[in-house]
């Protein structure tokens, strides 16, 4: 009975001690599971990216240079359509585009032998009128004396003071019209009216062309002007005389300097805004009429106003952000902007941003919202050893 007893006994432990080893292995294997879970969430979370103090600006009160847009294309101050002052057949046109030219220039001749006959007939009547007026006077002479002594009334004087008197306006108007004939026959010799440069012949030699049709166009290149329009609201802080830096097409960074030289004072017929006129001297004529050229005029600074770095801001699908750092994240903020100070590199911030909340002032990559963010100390940045590539933020740790 006692052996018996004893094997029970034995046989009952070894139990109690299997069943407390399957519990314990369970144990075991469910904390280390949990231990492999936690341990792969460490693994999956983002690292915490580092900035260092010139990685980063803020938002400061600063004025802004304004600058108001120009462009058009270029006019010369003096031009002209010479256009015929006579009709028939132009003989003979004595230049060609881009030929120059002198004020008084022969530029084109008409045939003249339409003009030389009016001319002649003009002429005979002019020395017939004279004439008739020659004797009208002679008949007015003896006349007088016959009505001193009594031998003609007063009505026969007055007859021949009134052919006097027809015979005087007959001269005058075949002298106006010789005149008209000469200056005629003058005009079939065109003449340049001003210096230049020839810019289009509208006719060749043996057309025939009518009254006032256009024979050559003239530019002079010294001076040039470019019509810019320009917001009515601006116009008061433009003046006379103000410098005004152009750029040219086909002139790469040349820049040409000019002035304002005069302003107009009504606005244009549907619109508000206000034509203003930029001279620009061109003594070497490198620059030629109807060529773009596009500037800027420079205005008084504005007052103060919130501004950041251009490049801090991002624009994408035509929106603009700025990524900031808040309590430790980086947050992704839209932004409306203001004027734009190339010369500055600055751009006004409309949308109010938290105060002092640090800006990341260059372009970085694969930058996620909400990702962890660490701003360096000054003295922490200045004792790391390994050197970030640009672009790429610094994970911690």
């Amino acid at each position: 009975m006692a052996i018996r007893f004893t094997r029970r006994r034995v046989l009952a432990t070894l139990a109690i001690l299997a069943v407390a080893g399957a519990l314990g292995g369970a144990v075991a294997l469910r904390v280390a599971k949990k231990g492999a879970e936690s341990d792969g969430l460490r693994a999956k979370a983002p690292p915490t990216l580092e900035f260092a103090a010139a990685d980063l600006t803020a938002v400061e009160m600063r004025p802004l240079s304004r600058w108001l847009a120009v462009s058009g294309a270029l006019q010369p101050v003096r031009q002209a359509v010479i256009k015929a002052r006579v009709s028939g057949e132009v003989r003979k046109v004595e230049v060609r585009e881009g030929e120059p030219v002198r004020e008084g220039q022969a530029v084109a001749r008409f045939d003249t032998a339409d003009l030389d006959a009016r001319v002649a007939e003009r002429l005979g009547a002019y020395e017939s009128a004279k004439a008739q007026l020659a004797l009208a006077e002679k008949t007015r002479a003896m006349n007088v004396r016959l009505l001193n002594e009594k031998f003609i009334s007063q009505n026969a004087f007055d007859g021949t003071e009134s052919s006097l008197s027809v015979a005087q306006g007959s001269v005058k108007s075949a002298e106006a019209q010789l005149r008209l004939a000469q200056n005629a026959r003058r005009d079939a010799t065109v003449a340049a009216p001003l210096s230049g440069i020839v810019a289009k012949r509208h006719v060749q030699p043996g057309e025939k062309v009518a009254f006032d049709a256009p024979l050559l166009t003239i530019v002079d290149l010294r001076d040039l002007e470019l019509a810019a329009n320009v917001p009515a609201v601006d116009v008061p802080e433009i003046k006379v005389g103000m410098p005004v830096e152009l750029a040219v097409d086909g002139y790469g960074d040349r820049r040409f300097g000019g002035r304002i030289e005069r302003i107009n004072p009504t606005t244009e017929p549907g619109t508000r805004s206000i034509l203003v006129f930029v001279g620009l001297p061109n003594a070497d004529a490198a620059l030629k009429s109807g060529m773009f050229a596009s500037g800027r005029i420079g205005l008084a600074s504005s007052a103060p106003v919130p501004t950041l770095p251009l490049g801090a801001v991002r624009t994408e699908a035509g929106q603009s952000y700025v990524w900031t750092v808040d309590d430790g994240k980086l947050s992704r903020r839209l932004v409306t902007l203001g004027r734009r100070d190339d010369e500055a590199g600055r751009v006004e911030i409309r949308t109010p941003l938290p105060a002092g909340a640090p800006v990341l002032a260059a372009r970085f990559d694969n930058l996620k919202e909400g990702a962890p963010a660490l701003v360096k100390s000054p003295s922490s940045s200045s004792n790391a050893t390994s050197p970030r590539p640009a672009g790429a933020a610094r994970p911690a740790g």
